[in-house]
């Protein structure tokens, strides 16, 4: 009978260091989540920023003869996951004639059939942080306009030009920085657009 009772209390003992060891083990993995929450380096402060584009043309010898500017404003704020962070669009729509309709036999009048295209000024900006001191952003421009020179195939609809430009870039802080520029196609001029970041916050 003696011999029973060492034995459930020796069984009792060792269930209750098993169990104790057990609860150990299962605390460890949230102490070491704890500590590696602990070890991460904080986030990074958010911080506002007025970006200016300005857009120049400019004539054979590098002076500008003509500028535009358009401004916004971004953040560095990245935890709403939100791809795009800033978007500038400005222009007009300039009709196209495709065609006419209605006239049969000239005995009424012919409807003009029109087709508009945007031209104007589309930028949109993405991913911007801080590095190095400098601030780093995706920029995607669009630059359309009519041209001046007219059409040498007799067509009377306006003749529009192009600029887009599509890439990453690292602006200095408050300083103007050419970030895309490219020949003129009708003339020996540049165009060329400019970026200031300003800190507001």
């Amino acid at each position: 009978m003696r011999r029973i009772a060492t034995i459930c209390i020796a069984l009792l003992l060792a269930f209750t260091v098993t169990h104790k060891t057990f609860a150990q083990d299962a605390a460890k993995p949230k102490e070491l989540s704890k500590v590696q929450e602990d070890a991460r380096p904080p986030a990074p402060p958010i911080h506002y920023y007025r970006l200016e584009f300005v857009i120049q043309e400019l004539d054979a010898n590098g002076k500008p003869v003509n500028s535009r500017s358009y401004s916004t404003a971004v953040t560095t704020d990245r935890s709403d996951r939100s791809d795009s962070n800033g978007s500038i669009r400005t222009g007009s729509k300039i009709p196209i004639i495709t065609g006419s309709y209605g006239a049969a036999a000239g005995t009424e009048k012919a409807e003009t059939q029109f087709q508009y295209l945007d031209v104007g000024v589309h930028i949109d900006t993405r991913s911007v942080h801080e590095f190095d001191g400098q601030l780093a952003l995706h920029l995607d421009a669009q630059i359309s306009s009519l041209a001046e020179t007219p059409s040498t195939t007799g067509n009377t609809d306006p003749v529009i030009r192009q600029n887009s430009w599509d890439s990453s870039v690292l602006i200095p802080i408050g300083k103007p920085t050419v970030v895309f520029g490219s020949d003129a196609l009708e003339n020996k001029g540049r165009m060329q657009l400019l970026v200031t970041a300003t800190l507001l916050q």
